[in-house]
């Protein structure tokens, strides 16, 4: 972090080495070097502490198994950042992951005094970091707290490095212009009544921020004043470190490490493929709905057959109207109609579910207790045929249709994330479902049939980006049913 010198260029170079070499000595020293800066990062991108413990061990596994890749190792340090943002962005992706449970604060021994600055600071510095998009924010803190080049933030984001440059300087331009806007703000406001009415409340809002933005620069009582300069350092230095589980170093270790979880450190490794030419991994993409990929191959035999069949109507009308139309028509020969499931796809062919992390995660407070290795995720079965239908008799009576099931609704918590997903679940039997409406700052929408026992997700979003303390809303559902949703920002 800022303050705090990071490792040198010899010292990656001298790790990356000894983990090519299968030295473990190397592999504690690497963890003990570089853990607390990476978990740090992993639970600012994830919010939540047994999430970033995760995410923080995978990168450790995915490290040790890939490093043989890496074209420079005298970038051990940001090619690690790479390897843990990926795995981040992967587990945003899960529906099913942890979330509310955030780390405690790195703790710091300062005066009563002491604290009540840094404190003021921090609002400072989160009303004009709110000004920026969430990319620029993230360069400045990995450029800034974590104190990593352009070369490196090149290969986290995955960008060209005249990208990487344009998107750096950016970045720091806007947060100087949010940070001369907040000053002015904090300490003029009784001087120009529209900053008075933009900064009611503190820290601001990403849009009252760039508001405030704006209106300093077309304010000619604004734009005269001056500020006095603050460094961005010495701005993010004030900002929460997230602190590393003391016990879950040897978690981490145990798992990166022990024999009888090889086919679990290979499936963990699977993840952080596939990698460019100079050994760092390409950034993370969501696995495309099988769906989606199938529907067009589909798209020219499906309407080539209802073609047919359209065609073939037509003249069986036609040969009917010119003998007479005769009623008895005989069923040999006809070929099934293309089975599917309503989206011009085959049964048993929807979207396949993301595989689950061969150490799951626990729940608890506690991620260093480690879990029985699950089996590596195994490939989708080909769906099997529609079976045919029985005849039944002119006197047989029709099926009774299964009787309606009851919604159940499971809430929760975004922490200081943006959204989270509820899960919504068929009891008893099938229910039609839908979304209804919110109470509080969420958004969400949603609906479907599910089967009994069928479960799906709702993702809901917070519509306010700052606040202050610990909010609430909810969500609720037709037919019957309400679920919680909890965050704070």
């Amino acid at each position: 972090m800022a303050g705090e010198p990071g490792p040198g260029r010899f010292d990656d170079q001298r790790l990356a080495e000894a983990l090519r070499a299968g030295d473990v000595i190397a592999l504690t020293e690497v963890y003990d070097t570089y853990a607390p800066f990476l978990y740090d990062y992993c639970h600012g991108l994830l919010r939540d502490r047994v999430e970033a413990a995760g995410a923080l061990r995978n990168c450790v596994i995915a490290a040790r198994e890939h490093v043989g890749r890496l074209g420079e190792p005298d970038r051990l340090r940001g090619w690690l950042y790479s390897i843990a943002r990926k795995e981040c962005m992967r587990r945003r992706d899960s529906p099913n992951r942890h979330t509310g449970q955030e780390a405690p604060e790195a703790e710091d021994e300062l005066s009563t005094e002491q604290l009540a600055r840094r404190e003021e600071r921090r609002l400072l510095a989160h009303s004009a970091l709110a000004a920026l998009n969430g990319r620029q924010r993230e360069a400045i803190d990995l450029s800034v707290r974590h104190e990593l080049d352009e070369v490196d933030l090149s290969g986290i984001f995955g960008i060209p490095l005249e990208d990487t440059l344009r998107l750096v300087e950016k970045a720091r331009e806007d947060l100087a212009a949010a940070l001369h806007a907040s000053l002015i703000a904090q300490n003029h406001w009784k001087d120009c009544p529209s900053v008075s009415a933009l900064t009611e409340s503190w820290p601001l809002s990403p849009q009252t921020s760039s508001s405030l933005v704006r209106h300093v620069a077309s304010c000619p009582t604004c734009g005269a004043r001056d500020t006095p300069p603050l460094p961005a350092d010495r701005l993010l230095s004030v900002l929460p470190i997230a602190a590393i589980p003391a016990d879950l170093r040897l978690d981490v270790l145990t798992a990166a490490t022990a024999a009888d979880r090889a086919d679990n450190r290979r499936a963990i490794a699977a993840w952080t493929e596939p990698f460019d030419e100079y050994g760092w991994p390409l950034p993370y993409e969501p696995a495309p709905s099988r769906a989606r990929e199938r529907s067009p191959r589909r798209r020219g035999p499906l309407i080539g057959a209802a073609a047919a069949a359209v065609a073939a109507v037509v003249l069986l009308i036609g040969a009917m109207s010119a003998f007479g139309g005769e009623s008895g028509t005989s069923s040999a020969g006809k070929r099934p109609a293309p089975g599917g499931s309503g989206r011009g796809e085959p049964p048993g062919t929807g979207p396949e579910p993301a595989p689950s992390d061969p150490f799951p995660t626990e729940s608890s407070a506690s991620p260093s207790t480690s879990p029985s290795p699950s089996k590596s995720p195994s490939p989708s079965k080909t769906p099997s045929k529609t079976p045919s239908r029985t005849p039944q008799s002119p006197d047989s009576k029709p099926p009774t249709p299964p009787a309606p099931g009851q919604l159940s609704v499971q809430g929760c918590g975004m922490g200081g994330d943006e959204a989270c997903s509820i899960k919504v679940t068929a009891i008893g039997g099938p229910v039609d479902w839908r979304v209804t409406g919110t109470r509080g700052d969420v958004s969400a929408s949603g609906g479907g049939h599910l089967s009994a026992g069928g479960t799906a997700f709702v993702r809901v979003e917070r519509t306010v980006t700052l606040c202050l303390g610990r909010r609430s809303g909810s969500v609720s559902f037709s037919p019957g049913g309400s679920a919680s949703v909890s965050y704070y920002c």
